[in-house]
């Protein structure tokens, strides 16, 4: 392959002087025609603005779901207003919100698997969480879908995402989630799922 046709820093670094040289190769790179486009993830909206005085973003790739909701506030909406594509990760939560992963699961999980210390997967968000699963699966019922598709599409709703990158171990998986990018929302499933009860009832 002569060029890579995007190409993203993962992590920023916490020094701003590398993050600029860091993203001044990367410019370069593009300008020596060895990459199309040039994008990130993780960054925040401070670390953009440093980027896009030095070459345009392309591309954000930020964590997004219903348990990491956190980039709504202020990288979202930055995005949209400057046009950087949104490519959010982990939008089933690694799993979580898959509808499979259940309590005794989580327990019998191997003390290697990161999940096993993350604060998701323990009290006092474990419990919440796995009601918010239970919202996932009524929704899904009701519209004929699998709850980690539901997830998805909440992640897919919000205008400034272009894509959801999700995983899957079995090939009936990629059914389930492909089928999130024709499912779309209604205000009640919204307030369903997010637990607004006073708008649940509406369509």
């Amino acid at each position: 392959m002569e060029t890579i046709d995007l190409y993203q820093i993962h992590w920023p670094s916490d020094d701003v002087r590398e993050l600029v040289e860091g993203w001044s190769t990367m410019a370069a790179l593009q300008r020596e025609g060895k990459v199309r486009w040039i994008g990130a993830s993780n960054f925040n909206v401070e670390q953009l603005m440093l980027a896009q005085a030095i070459a345009p973003v392309t591309s954000l790739q930020p964590p997004y779901s219903l348990v990491r909701p956190e980039v709504e506030s202020e990288v979202l909406p930055f995005c949209e207003d400057e046009g950087i594509g949104v490519i959010v990760y982990s939008p089933m939560a690694s799993g979580l919100l898959t509808g499979a992963m259940t309590r005794k699961r989580i327990s019998q999980m191997p003390e290697e698997d990161w999940r096993k210390n993350s604060r998701a997967f323990n009290e006092p968000r474990l419990s919440a969480n796995l009601a918010l699963v239970e919202r996932l699966r009524t929704v899904g019922n009701r519209r004929g879908y699998a709850p980690g598709a539901v997830a998805v599409a909440w992640t897919l709703r919000h205008p400034a995402v272009t894509a959801a990158i999700v995983g899957a171990r079995r090939a009936e998986q990629v059914n389930d989630v492909v089928a999130a990018t024709q499912l779309h929302l209604l205000p009640s499933d919204l307030a369903e799922i997010e637990g607004r009860a006073e708008l649940a009832g509406r369509s």
